[in-house]
């Protein structure tokens, strides 16, 4: 019975510090933690490397953490029974049939896109892109798709805080370029990455419009520079828009 469990404060403090990094929006320091939460660093210190020891967070060589590939796995795992990736996964599936592709659901999380969902069944070589995976968000389509869900004035905040790293001799690292670039995508629907996050692989990335505040998703399809020539770039696109609509169309639904 609920009268009878004692509530454990280790656990509630664990997750009071994943609610309070999802609030932030980017990656927070033991000192921001405990400051915020007010509580000792000694315990927030040996929460986090808990958390991180279990992959439900991730510290990088700034000591500053972030959510970890389990923590997806876990909640992919969740959202099968949500309506995203029930939604969603069928036309993964189409997209993957028809332009033997690998085809990719993300999301946004701060400044990663992270990889939610995929298919890849009828690709002869695959795309080494796992579900759980962070890429950068200020990177290749998936990204771009994603930014361009964003309040301009949010849009320019990334770019004004964040240096756009040359990937690739194909990467745009001109601010105002690649705000452009975002505007376009806005504009048409469809963003296009030729080689300028991986040399040798094209993408395309449609925005979906989810209608769930503060969630931004996207789904992309990828494939190596032989199976995306600018001679099925259009009829690719034109799929993947038409699918984009689809799917905006059930979430307006529901």
């Amino acid at each position: 019975m609920k009268g009878e469990f004692k509530r454990v404060p280790a656990v509630e403090k664990g997750f009071r510090m994943l609610a309070l990094l999802a609030e932030a929006g980017k990656p927070l320091g033991i000192s921001e933690i405990s400051k915020a939460l007010k509580y000792n660093k000694s315990t927030v210190f040996n929460t986090l490397y808990t958390l991180c020891e279990l992959g439900i967070l991730e510290s990088g060589e700034d000591t500053k953490f972030w959510f970890g590939t389990e923590l997806y796995v876990l909640g992919r795992a969740a959202a099968k029974g949500s309506g995203l990736i029930q939604t969603v996964h069928p036309f993964l599936e189409r997209i993957n049939r028809e332009t033997k592709l690998s085809a990719f659901l993300g999301i946004r999380s701060g400044l990663r896109a992270v990889l939610v969902d995929k298919v890849d069944d009828a690709m002869d070589v695959k795309i080494s892109s796992e579900v759980g995976m962070r890429l950068p968000l200020l990177a290749g389509a998936g990204g771009q798709a994603l930014l361009a869900q964003l309040p301009e004035a949010e849009l320019d905040r990334i770019l004004a805080e964040n240096k756009l790293r040359k990937f690739t001799p194909q990467t745009c690292v001109d601010k105002a370029e690649y705000k452009k670039a975002i505007l376009k995508v806005r504009e048409e629907g469809i963003a296009i990455d030729r080689e300028e996050y991986l040399e040798g692989i094209v993408a395309l990335a449609v925005p979906l419009q989810t209608r769930k505040q503060g969630l931004q998703a996207a789904i992309w399809a990828v494939g190596m520079r032989r199976q995306m020539t600018e001679e099925v770039v259009p009829r690719f696109s034109g799929l993947l828009k038409g699918i984009a609509e689809e799917i905006n169309l059930r979430f307006s639904l529901a």
